[in-house]
């Protein structure tokens, strides 16, 4: 039967993660995900979402070791990033340094590997890409740092807070998988055909740069600037819906409860309490914005979605735009390899097949 865009067809069977919209839960490799985060950093998160368990201490040696062999630059690499026009997307200059990976060294090493390989490195390009388009030199990776502090650090060589780091480890940790959404089915799509892992994380890359796909919390920020203060949250929501204007931030598609990716980073937030004002303002609101919409739209049950918080995340941060949705790349991308790794174990092509309509 012809479902337009898919909608509902199940086209794989995976052990790494599932999202149950009615009961507002997101597990990784079966476990709750509140569970799997608890206490651990973002490579260890890592390395359960790849794995199924977590690290012994000896695995978890080796694969912090790796993850700071790999985030040198190629020195290739860096020649290219150079040459790339300035005014052009840090999300369009990250497809194309990416895709160079693809030299023959690299393609030499195993497939997990290069994935980690990969992982490690995109926050690097990230930070890269970003300083050249500033007209800033880039800042060298610092090896007693981990993989979301030297993120920061690269990004404007100031050592980040304890706060700062917990706040958007906790974002990147919570987003690094979310099911068959589109750019990790392209991804699949592509190893399916024998390809290798930098093409399949290059077509994810290039299907999340679609506005369909993958929020980024510009909007959030902006209704979080507009409202400026505790005292100001009533007025300026209310305007709004009076003026019948989306509350950006509330709601989506697939979950029908609160998104428990929200939760998490709504907890994230109350623990640091006093640490940062955009974090306070941010549960401020939250908690009015639900009263408001609950007695001007009874029965809609409209939550807040994982973009909510990290708005105030990134603003804590003093993070610009231009990095919100790369960031968020820089989570994804171990969803991403994961589903390559897994396609790559029992690979059958995907070869839909397609409805004429014409004369």
């Amino acid at each position: 039967m012809f479902q337009k865009g898919l909608k509902g067809v199940v086209a794989v069977q995976t052990g790494i993660a599932s999202v149950d919209g009615d009961k507002g839960e997101l597990r990784y490799r079966g476990k709750l995900v509140h569970e799997v985060i608890k206490g651990k950093s973002f490579e260890e998160t890592a390395y359960f979402l790849w794995h199924g368990h977590s690290a012994s201490a000896a695995e978890l040696e080796d694969w912090e070791a790796s993850f700071i062999k790999y985030r040198k630059v190629p020195e290739h690499i860096l020649e290219i990033a150079k040459l790339l026009p300035k005014e052009a997307p840090i999300i369009d200059g990250l497809r194309t340094l990416l895709s160079a990976y693809s030299q023959q060294e690299f393609s030499r090493t195993t497939p997990e590997q290069q994935a980690l390989s990969l992982v490690s490195v995109f926050p690097v390009l990230t930070a890269l890409l970003y300083r050249l388009q500033q007209g800033l030199p880039p800042i060298d990776a610092r090896e007693a740092l981990n993989h979301t502090a030297n993120y920061l650090w690269m990004l404007k060589g100031t050592e980040p807070t304890a706060a700062q780091i917990e706040a958007l480890e906790t974002y990147l940790k919570l987003t690094m998988e979310h099911g068959m959404n589109a750019s990790t089915f392209a991804a699949r799509v592509t190893v399916s055909t024998e390809s290798d892992m930098v093409s399949a994380i290059t077509s994810a890359i290039g299907t999340m740069k679609g506005p369909l796909h993958g929020g980024a919390p510009s909007g959030v920020i902006d209704l979080l600037e507009e409202i400026q203060s505790p005292e100001r949250i009533e007025p300026v929501i209310a305007h709004k819906l009076d003026e019948g204007e989306k509350i950006m931030g509330f709601g989506h598609r697939i979950y029908r409860t609160e998104d428990p990716r929200s939760i998490l980073l709504r907890e994230t937030c109350l623990a640091l309490a006093g640490e940062d004002p955009w974090l306070d303002l941010a549960v401020s609101a939250e908690q009015e914005i639900i009263r408001l919409l609950n007695e001007r739209k009874p029965g809609r049950a409209l939550y807040t979605n994982v973009e909510f918080y990290a708005a105030a995340i990134m603003r804590s941060i003093d993070m610009p735009p231009a990095l919100f949705t790369p960031t968020f790349r820089v989570a994804r991308i171990v969803g991403w390899t994961a589903h390559v790794l897994e396609q790559q174990r029992d690979n059958v092509i995907f070869r839909p097949q397609s409805e004429y309509i014409g004369n």
